[in-house]
């Protein structure tokens, strides 16, 4: 069927390519109305701290300025993706640094600016509590004493000092497990605090008509989930919000939230005004919704020959002051129902907490809670091995799942292909070739389920010849709308050059959930390939008609459709069911989910550690994947590039220390994230596999080549310097520490 195919499965350039890179594309930033307002907004100062107090006089008498609102002046609603429980603005308390107090909109950002300056906050400061175990135990501050009555908690809370979610599965007798290991060994492991790295910052405008609607512009990748918070929020039916599509400068996780938009449609609406906000890179780093910090708790235990009996896997999400960007129940699922890792493990528990500190509130990135986890399982089974005297990779081949086993959680996969890329990626990596001195080599492994949901596209076909495909899917840089363009275009024999996909707004699009979750090439590439399979079948039709033959017979080539020796162009077709009144328009809707479908990845690193410095170089990098059908080799490609490229940059430099409930690295000289100068030579091994949901049989790449990163680049440090790690990022400082205090020995 592959050598069929004409347009799927090219190296197609992206649809909106030649916008971007020529400056046309127009983002939420650039989105410009007459008279438009700036907003700057007055952040707290302190991590927790009563309001006793707040002086707006001043700055309200600012020329310029036509609106400053507080909390008081705001209806007292709470917002949040699941959980409701973060204010717009701050009303009687502050929970963390950098939470909002005031927000003013002016003429300009100027104006706006010297507005704050007058404004005077008299704060009473309360005992704060920054460690997520710290904030469980008994006497910590109480940071949402009514998270019992928010909106949508549909879960019982656990009864522990700001756990305000909690999971636990066990399987098995964990601890008739443990009595029948001959070794068992616990490590603790954590990760920092992580921004996603997104160019542009967020940012939206909003303009209120006389009927009090809103016409929203936002950098958001959920407009349809952004337009039915903001409804409620703002207590506006759902088609009084309308959210235009505009180019994302990238979000990796972190645009899923409309919390800037319902703001600023408070201050448009108090002053009449359509108003934009746009965030400061400052403001995204110390205040935005970064990836949480965890701790990770793990207990193995093993039988001489190698084989895991037993495991007790915790992690902790530090979730910062509120819950408001995460989207699920628990917010966690996804990294607890890692714990076990891709291994056969019979006897197990594991459980996840998420709990409230006075941090920045924290959201989701790229394969949410998922990487954390996995760097500190593939950390452990490569201690484990070590304390066993046995190699990393036959370890982990010994235990790893097989076609028929189950992971820890329940589910029942199929099509496993974990040894098989755990066998390339180590071949391609030169497992078990001599090194030179200080370098050292690591495996990690992973799996990610593919997500399922509702989508919808709508194509016509017009007289002029011309293909429109109309979604509600916004292209956040996954190629997308280059996907249904090449599924189009396939269907109906022609070039994908002549198909146009184009996303309007939430009145007039179909609906699509948004991107996010490893499920739009799955669930709108499906709701396209069906949409075109509606008009290949109306075309057919018309052609059979009017040459005579059967249906079924038809043949799409050239921009024509071919029967029984005779040829018609598309575009005449189309005329004369438009000339009917049956213009060819069709609708296409898919719903679906596929549980027993996941993608695994693994990566091997190699890497050279400097003994005199402790710094690590990346030296080389294998991905191997198990694939289906690939739809796109050149955006495959480029998911599978910028995913390794995030990965190095959190196991090796990114990450924010936060000091007393303030983040520190307030700025991108202070946050670092890599280079060209920092990435290795990436070798990509595709492991074919059977088919998958997407059209064609194509599988997810988004989310997984991003998770294993970190896991092998740690266990290539300890194979190389022989230090153990137990945390990220992986700073030279610690890796120097540690290799003196071992001897020096590199």
């Amino acid at each position: 069927m592959v050598a069929q195919l004409n347009v799927v499965g090219r190296p197609i350039g992206r649809i909106e390519g030649e916008n971007k890179v020529t400056g046309r594309a127009r983002y939420a930033a650039d989105v410009l109305f007459p008279g438009q307002l700036t907003v700057k907004c007055l952040r707290s100062p302190l991590p927790h701290a009563r309001i006793v107090r707040i002086d707006t006089s001043a700055a309200r008498r600012v020329r310029g300025v036509h609106a400053v609102l507080t909390g008081a002046d705001l209806p007292p609603v709470l917002v949040g993706l699941k959980l409701r429980d973060m204010p717009l603005l701050a009303r009687d308390r502050v929970r963390f640094v950098g939470e909002r107090v005031v927000a003013i909109a002016a003429e300009d950002g100027d104006t706006a600016e010297e507005a704050l300056t007058l404004v005077r906050v008299e704060y009473e400061e309360l005992p704060a509590v920054f460690d997520a175990e710290d904030a469980m135990r008994e006497g910590a501050p109480d940071l949402h004493p009514d998270v019992a009555s928010y909106s949508g908690l549909s879960w019982e809370l656990p009864g522990l000092p700001n756990v305000h979610s909690y999971y636990a599965h066990v399987r098995g007798d964990p601890a008739a497990g443990f009595a029948a290991a001959d070794l068992v060994l616990e490590h603790r492991f954590h990760t920092a605090l992580l921004h996603q790295g997104y160019l542009e910052p967020q940012a939206c405008l909003v303009k209120v008509e006389g009927d009090g609607s809103a016409q929203v512009w936002m950098s958001n990748k959920t407009p349809y989930r952004s337009r039915d918070e903001m409804a409620e929020a703002l207590d506006l039916p759902k088609e009084g919000v309308v959210v235009h599509h505009v180019h994302i400068g990238g979000e990796f996780g972190g645009k899923g939230s409309p919390a800037n938009a319902m703001l600023a449609y408070h201050l448009a609406r108090a002053s009449g005004r359509p108003v934009r906000m746009v965030n400061t890179y400052t403001e995204e780093l110390t205040a935005a919704n970064p990836r949480h910090p965890t701790t990770v708790y793990l207990k193995t235990g093993v039988r001489r020959d190698g084989t895991i009996v037993a495991r007790e896997g915790r992690v902790i999400y530090n979730r910062g002051a509120y819950s408001a960007f995460n989207v699920s129940p628990n917010g966690m699922l996804n990294g607890v129902f890692k714990l076990g890792g891709s291994y056969r493990i019979p006897n197990a528990r594991v459980e996840g907490f998420a709990v409230y500190t006075n941090q920045v509130p924290c959201g989701y990135m790229r394969a949410p809670g998922q990487p954390q986890v996995i760097f500190a399982v593939e950390a452990h089974m490569d201690l484990v091995a070590e304390a066993l005297g046995m190699d990393p990779l036959e370890f982990r081949l010994k235990n790893v799942l097989e076609e028929g086993d189950e992971p820890v959680v329940p589910a029942q996969w199929r099509n496993i292909q974990a040894r098989a890329v755990l066998e390339r990626a180590a071949a391609a990596i030169g497992w078990g070739s001599p090194k030179p001195p200080n370098v050292g080599r690591g495996l990690a492994l992973s799996e990610r389920n593919i997500g399922g949901g509702e989508s919808h596209v709508e194509i016509s076909l017009g007289a002029d010849g011309r293909v429109s495909v109309h979604t509600g899917v916004p292209d956040t840089g996954t190629g997308i709308h280059t996907l249904l363009q090449q599924v189009v275009a396939e269907n109906l024999g022609i070039g994908h050059e002549r198909v146009h996909v184009y996303a309007a707004n939430t009145k007039d699009s179909p609906f699509d959930p948004g991107t996010g979750g490893s499920k739009t090439t799955h669930i709108t590439g499906q709701a396209g390939y069906r949409a075109v399979q509606e008009l290949r079948g109306r075309v057919a039709a018309l052609m059979a008609a009017r040459c005579g033959g059967a249906a079924e017979a038809v043949s799409f080539a050239g921009g024509h459709v071919h029967l029984n020796g005779q040829s018609v162009a598309l575009a005449e077709l189309a005329a004369e069911a438009e000339a009917t009144g049956a213009p060819l328009q069709v609708h296409g809707s898919y719903k679906g989910q596929v549980p027993h479908t996941v993608s695994f990845v693994a990566q091997a690193a190699e890497v050279e550690v400097d003994p005199e410095t402790g710094q690590v170089q990346v030296r080389r990098i294998v991905s191997a994947h198990d694939v289906g059908m690939i739809l796109n080799p050149l955006g495959h490609q480029g998911q599978i590039d910028g995913a390794v490229i995030q990965g190095v940059g959190s196991a090796l430099m990114e990450g924010s220390e936060v000091e007393e409930g303030k983040v520190v690295a307030a700025n991108m000289g202070d946050y670092k994230l890599p280079t060209m100068a920092d990435i290795p030579d990436l070798t990509t091994i595709h492991v074919p596999a059977v088919e998958g949901p997407a059209p064609y049989g194509g599988k997810s790449i988004g989310e997984e080549p991003f998770v294993p990163v970190a896991g092998a680049i740690a266990n290539a440090v300890r194979d190389a310097s022989g230090v153990h790690v137990h945390e990220l990022p992986i700073r030279p400082e610690v890796v120097l520490r540690a290799l003196r205090e071992k001897g020096g020995q590199g």
